[in-house]
């Protein structure tokens, strides 16, 4: 009787199971036909040459450096080998929960001016979906260009994003120009005011009011790192009673790429639910995954608003690695 495993596969063909399961997997077979590594023409088209005007259009494949496969293993990360990549996934995932206690505590640059409790909730807004749709640089001063830019809400003047620089995970396109802040202003206009647009139904849950105002804010331009870093930032900084269930994966984008690779699965479902148990056996918010995925699938860390080169908090740093069981 055939055993099928998790993934849907039967056992001895799936690479994961039939490691973790120590099941020797099937040989692949392929035909014995020589095969050849230059693409057939069509009997229509001339074929291609290498180079020049025809390979403009070609795709590029970028491989996404992996650690060694060392026998690694966890529970938590199912779909990692390496421990130097698990290392590097709990020191991003300190590193993201310890800039959301700064946040907290003592939020710098505009970030304070956001969490300032007597300012005007409409500015404190427009100010919060600046930062999260421009993006704060990596440099000694983050917000430069977002305090350049910025206009006030009750002026009603759009910010003139000629020349903008976009921070690393900014939503900005030159090409659409200001039509994505144009529609956040309509969408914000239509509600009556930005707070009735996030704040919604009284009798929401945080999570509740989170995942609305999430689905709400699908817009033209506005891409799903945008989207979620808004309204994190707008909880953590007690503008709003917002607060994520979960990351809302899906696309393409660097963080559902980064958990489909680190927790084995495709699944949106099992993926949410992979990354709540992720946070909850590192006791760090799960708002942390997201810029701590998005760190570790680039490789290269952004600060969001702190400095990049930042240390993470020791105790945060030492019970994610002793969830994920690296030194």
């Amino acid at each position: 009787m055939p055993t099928f495993c998790r993934h849907n596969r039967l056992l001895q063909n799936c690479a994961i199971c039939s490691r973790e399961q120590a099941i020797e997997p099937r040989p692949l077979i392929s035909s014995s036909k020589p095969r050849t590594s230059e693409p057939r023409p069509h009997p229509s088209r001339p074929a291609r040459t290498r180079g020049g005007a025809g390979a403009r259009g070609s795709v590029r494949v970028s491989r996404l450096a992996r650690g060694a496969d060392d026998g690694y293993s966890s529970p938590l990360v199912p779909g990692l080998r390496s421990s130097e990549d698990a290392r590097r996934l709990a020191d991003e995932l300190a590193f993201a929960a310890t800039r959301l206690e700064i946040l907290a505590q003592d939020p710098p640059g505009l970030y304070a001016e956001i969490a300032a409790p007597d300012g005007d909730r409409e500015e404190r807004s427009w100010l919060a979906f600046l930062v999260a749709y421009l993006g704060p640089l990596d440099a000694p001063e983050p917000f430069t260009e977002i305090e350049r830019i910025r206009t006030t809400w009750s002026s009603g003047e759009i910010p003139n994003l000629e020349d903008a620089q976009g921070g690393p995970r900014t939503a900005h396109d030159p090409a659409r120009g200001t039509r994505a802040v144009e529609a956040y202003a309509g969408w914000a206009r239509r509600a009556g005011s930005q707070t009735a647009a996030f704040a919604g139904d009284a009798a929401w849950t945080p999570e509740r009011r989170f995942e609305r105002a999430f689905e709400r804010l699908a817009l033209p331009g506005l891409h799903r790192g945008a989207r979620f870093d808004l309204l994190a930032t707008l909880g953590w900084l007690r503008v709003y009673e917002l607060r994520p269930a979960k990351l809302q994966l899906g696309g393409g984008d660097e963080v559902t790429l980064a958990a489909k690779r680190a927790l084995g699965i495709g699944d949106p479902l099992l993926l949410e639910r992979r990354a709540s148990e992720l946070a909850s056996a590192c006791a760090i918010p799960l708002a942390a995954l997201d810029l701590g995925f998005y760190n570790w699938e680039r490789a290269e860390r952004t600060g969001a608003g702190v400095d990049p080169q930042l240390s993470p908090d020791a105790e945060v740093l030492e019970r994610v690695s002793d969830a994920l069981a690296v030194c």
